[in-house]
Order: C-alpha cells, then sequence, then structure tokens
C-alpha cells in the first residue's frame, strides 16, 4: 500500500509540474499581447495628438477668413467678422406645441358626495 501512494505522489507532483510549467508559458503569452496592446494605445495616442494640432493648424482664424475671402464668389461667404457672432440670451427659442386634449375626463362632485368629512 505504501508503494501504490509513493507512486501516486510521484506521479501528482509531475502532473501539477506538468500543469505549472503549462500556465507559466499561457500568463507570457498573455503579458506579450497586454504589452503591444499598450504599445498600440500609445501609438494610436500620438496619432491623437498629432491630428489634434493638424486640426488646430486648419482652424486657424486668419486662415479660414483668407479662405472665406478667396471662395466668395463662389460659395457665397462672408469674412469673418467680430460683430457676426451674437449671445445665447438673443436666441429666440420656439415654443413647444401644446398637444390637444383627446380624451377629456369629466370630472364630477357627485362622486364624493356618499363620502362624509370626518372632521
Amino acid at each position: 500500500m505504501r508503494g501504490f501512494l509513493y507512486v501516486f505522489a510521484a506521479l501528482a507532483v509531475m502532473g501539477l509540474a506538468f500543469w505549472a510549467y503549462q500556465e507559466n508559458y499561457k500568463t507570457q503569452q498573455a503579458i506579450k499581447e497586454a504589452r503591444l496592446l499598450h504599445a498600440q494605445i500609445g501609438a494610436a495616442h500620438e496619432r491623437l495628438g498629432i491630428l489634434r494640432a493638424e486640426w488646430a493648424y486648419l482652424n486657424r482664424p486668419d486662415r479660414l477668413a483668407d479662405l472665406a475671402e478667396l471662395n466668395f464668389d463662389r460659395l457665397g461667404l462672408l469674412p469673418l467678422m467680430p460683430d457676426a457672432f451674437g449671445k445665447v440670451d438673443q436666441i429666440i427659442y420656439p415654443i413647444p406645441p401644446i398637444a390637444p386634449i383627446t380624451n377629456p375626463i369629466e370630472l364630477s362632485s357627485d362622486a364624493f358626495a356618499d363620502v362624509k368629512d370626518p372632521l
């Protein structure tokens, strides 16, 4: 019986060692994938920063004013002027329409005639 326990313990140790070996490789692969994803995220952030800088460069007020003047005849654009902008409190918002009453409910005090005043 003792020999059987020794053999079983040895097989259990070898099985656990094999399992730990496989888990180690799976963990190393997951770490490599995480590093790759972090590198891709960093590259995407860098591209996003470049795109934001290009957008800011293309939307310069002096450049847009020049484009508006160059394309006035073709597009009917006006040059940008400070008095062309308004304030938020000058905006007149439309009043939402009130929906018509389609199912009117009649209220009557007759329904409460049977109820006595507790006071």
